[in-house]
């Protein structure tokens, strides 16, 4: 998946200082509200290690595990204060072998719009974990 970064600017009407124009600071602004994917895949990174740790697989605990992670991503996205609406997956399979396929097409805006997917394998399960970001 590709990552968005936000770009620096140059207002050639300022070289040596902040521009006062109203669109220069309007072009800053918009940096900080890209979807940064590196940014994003360390607070899912973070939520996994939290809610999984050192667990070893436990079906009866998937559910309560993927519900965890989902919250603890989403709770932690909101702070970053960005213009999105997220929408966060998360799939727990036990590792016994049989390989896991997963895929997704997408029909936005590639200029705002974000996605990156998370994969975390422990001795006993693999997680994938997937943030979509929409601007608003």
């Amino acid at each position: 998946f590709g990552s968005s970064r936000a770009k620096s600017r140059v207002c050639p009407d300022s070289p040596r200082g902040p521009c006062p124009l109203p669109s220069c600071l309007d072009m800053d602004d918009e940096g900080e509200n890209e979807f940064v994917s590196e940014q994003v895949n360390e607070i899912v990174k973070n939520a996994i290690t939290k809610t999984l740790g050192t667990a070893q697989y436990n079906k009866d605990r998937v559910n309560a595990w993927s519900t965890q992670i989902v919250d603890e991503t989403l709770k932690e996205l909101a702070k970053l204060n960005k213009p999105f609406k997220y929408v966060v997956t998360s799939i727990i399979m036990q590792k016994n072998g049989t390989p896991l396929h997963t895929g997704l097409s997408l029909y936005w805006d590639t200029k705002t719009d974000g996605v990156t997917c998370v994969q975390v394998g422990l001795e006993t399960m693999d997680c994938i974990t997937t943030v979509f970001a929409a601007m608003i």
